[in-house]
């Protein structure tokens, strides 16, 4: 079944509403002839408003990096989804800096899941193994248990991101080989047990040190349906090269 190819890009806690505005123009403009995939911008939360006025008659979508499960409440300095719907399609859950400087688990990436999906948000959930796991054989196990256990219960409107934690920021990309193994064995088999046949539809990106020279590589892999892209997102002529890779 053919997916279409999605690229995202997470530009984590950079850019100022104002860096942010003059990227989304450039990259709006550059975009503009990438055709045939879906395209994803995720700045910080001060600057999605800005980012939404500038997408707008565009085919960019627009995500958030994270969301409280919540609606409202006694929870400073956090973001609910009624917050999040006026503004985004996307929201990125889970993330290995979420979880491993935030504390967050399986079982907060569900709630947040099941939350990101009653109010109509798409989320992006963030799998991967960290190096001593890779190291000892545990890739398998781990990836499996975060999706088993964080999509508990949800529906199969998601996309995957599988994101190595050695590979994230490091300049280390997995292979392309390792990355369509982990996608195509793991992660689709686990997928399809929660979702039968609706699996086949659900987007698997890989991520972690996705640039413009390794990314064409990766998407030749029969179940790596596009990218979460870190740094390379905060260049536009770096973004772009990835976003043309996608649509080959």
């Amino acid at each position: 079944m053919s997916r279409t190819m999605l690229v995202a890009g997470n530009w984590k806690m950079n850019k100022t509403v104002a860096e942010t505005r003059a990227l989304v123009s450039e990259m709006g403009r550059e975009l503009k002839d990438v055709s045939g995939i879906q395209k994803v911008i995720c700045p910080p939360f001060v600057a999605l408003l800005a980012a939404a006025n500038l997408l707008g008659g565009t085919d960019i979508a627009l995500g958030a990096q994270n969301m409280h499960w919540e609606e409202k409440g006694a929870f400073t300095g956090e973001i609910s989804p009624l917050m999040l719907q006026e503004l985004c399609r996307y929201v990125i859950l889970g993330h290995s800096e979420r979880r491993q400087y935030f504390g967050e688990t399986d079982e907060t990436v569900n709630k947040k899941t099941l939350a990101a999906q009653s109010h109509g948000l798409l989320p992006i959930v963030c799998v991967g193994e960290t190096l001593q796991q890779y190291e000892t054989g545990q890739t398998a196990a781990v990836v499996r248990r975060q999706i088993v256990e964080g999509l508990r219960g949800v529906s199969a409107s998601l996309v995957i991101a599988y994101e190595p934690v050695w590979a994230i920021g490091t300049g280390k990309a997995s292979s392309p080989e390792n990355a369509q193994s982990v996608h195509g064995e793991v992660i689709r088999p686990a997928l399809k047990e929660l979702f039968g046949a609706a699996a086949e539809d659900i987007q698997i990106l890989y991520g972690g040190s996705v640039n413009a020279a390794n990314a064409a590589q990766f998407f030749a892999q029969p179940d790596i349906d596009g990218a979460l892209v870190g740094g390379a997102s905060l260049k536009t002529a770096d973004f772009v090269a990835i976003a043309r890779a996608a649509a080959g």
